[in-house]
């Protein structure tokens, strides 16, 4: 029997050039993955032209209350004009601060839900009281947690009437009820520069806070009210990040008649900034926004790269920011604290925007922040349009909390 006395290794056939028929069917498929990847790009392109276009609509036509298309109180320039024409001074109609009847009605609207959770609850408390003892001061104290005013603030504000009530101060419900009002506007009432007469030459603004905060609408609004008050404005779209950010601030510059400075999307959003900063200098323009990218409070590598924003803000233009504004939602209660505490650690704010203050019953948390950080509330989000972002206004704001 033959027997084997090695191992045969068969060898790979060497690869054979394609023939002419493979290559050209190479050819084209290749033509095809790439006329897929156009037809790709373009539908994409078309698409954020129309989210774009409706976004522009919405904001163009804002409704009132009753449905009916509201006036815009800045601008307007159409969105096809040119940015070299957006330089030319915009010649606004003149509409400064609301009046006193209208601030305190749009309080109203936006405190209700605080109103009647809370204060309609303090007020059955106290109803048919007669002498009052010490011991009501603890069932206040659940009612002011409750509004998200929060423990530490609640037991500040109920020791102070605690000892009033001990001293005999207060011997009825409603000398119970005056004495914690004063309380809250001695809490609310911190002083703060008015940002819409401030002097510097550009006013640089930095915008900061989480996702979904409100930022770039709050931003659309504050230009418009500037404009509405003569003052050049250029926006900084420095949220590079978020999908549809710049596009969306753009829409809001467009609207208030501002120019609108922008990086490719995913640039370095301290470097837009600086650049805004630059234009804002070459237009004489009086205030410059700065957005920035929606940063968790707990995350130090993003908290990070703001206070590199704001460094390099401080070499575009000696003294900026000028303002550092803190945007946070007002639904978020308590963590909203939490929110500004950490920010002014990290980037030293200079006050509070509260947004969405008309959508919950946790305005309290106004309280609470005044009380526990000492930074100012500057302005508050009541509605949906325009003219519902207000400047805080300490005493319209306890009066409405304590409308019956």
């Amino acid at each position: 029997m033959p027997t084997n006395t090695g191992t045969t290794t068969q060898q790979p056939a060497p690869l054979a050039p394609p023939e002419g028929g493979d290559l050209v069917g190479l050819l084209v498929m290749g033509l095809f993955f790439a006329l897929l990847l156009g037809l790709g790009v373009a539908f994409v392109r078309k698409k954020g032209r129309e989210n774009r276009d409706a976004l522009a609509a919405k904001l163009d036509k804002p409704t009132t209350s009753d449905g009916e298309p509201a006036q815009l109180t800045g601008g307007e320039p159409p969105l096809d004009v040119p940015v070299a024409a957006a330089r030319e001074p915009v010649v606004a109609r003149p509409a400064a601060a609301p009046t006193a009847p209208e601030s305190r009605e749009a309080y109203r609207r936006g405190l209700e839900k605080t109103r009647t959770g809370f204060f309609s609850r303090l007020t059955s408390l106290l109803a048919g009281k007669g002498e009052l003892d010490p011991a009501i001061t603890e069932e206040v104290e659940t009612l002011l947690i409750q509004a998200d005013v929060g423990v530490k603030t609640a037991g500040r504000l109920l020791q102070r009437i605690g000892d009033r009530l001990a001293k005999k101060d207060l011997t009825s419900a409603d000398k119970v009820r005056q004495a914690l009002k004063e309380e809250i506007l001695a809490v609310v009432n911190l002083p703060a520069p008015n940002l819409e007469t401030r002097k510097e030459n550009p006013c640089v603004v930095m915008v900061v806070g989480v996702n979904g905060a409100g930022k770039t609408t709050t931003m659309g609004k504050l230009a418009n009210r500037l404009k509405a008050l003569g003052h050049g404005v250029v926006l900084g779209a420095g949220d590079t990040f978020r999908a549809a950010a710049v596009e969306q601030l753009k829409v809001w510059g467009d609207r208030a008649g501002c120019v609108t400075v922008e990086g490719k999307e995913g640039s370095d959003s301290a470097s837009v900034l600086f650049e805004a900063v630059k234009r804002a200098r070459d237009d004489g323009a009086a205030y410059m926004l700065g957005d920035t990218a929606g940063r968790l409070h707990t995350k130090v590598n993003l908290m990070e790269e703001l206070k590199k924003v704001h460094r390099v803000l401080g070499k575009a233009f000696e003294g900026a920011p000028h303002e550092v504004l803190l945007v946070v939602d007002a639904t978020m209660g308590q963590n909203a604290v939490a929110q500004a505490e950490q920010f002014n650690q990290d980037l030293a704010l200079t006050g509070i925007v509260l947004t969405k203050l008309d959508g919950t019953a946790k305005g309290g948390v106004v309280i609470a922040i005044c009380d526990q950080l000492k930074l100012p509330i500057r302005y508050v989000g009541v509605g949906e349009k325009l003219e519902d972002l207000r400047v805080f206004e300490p005493a319209e704001f306890v009066d409405a909390l304590f409308l019956e």
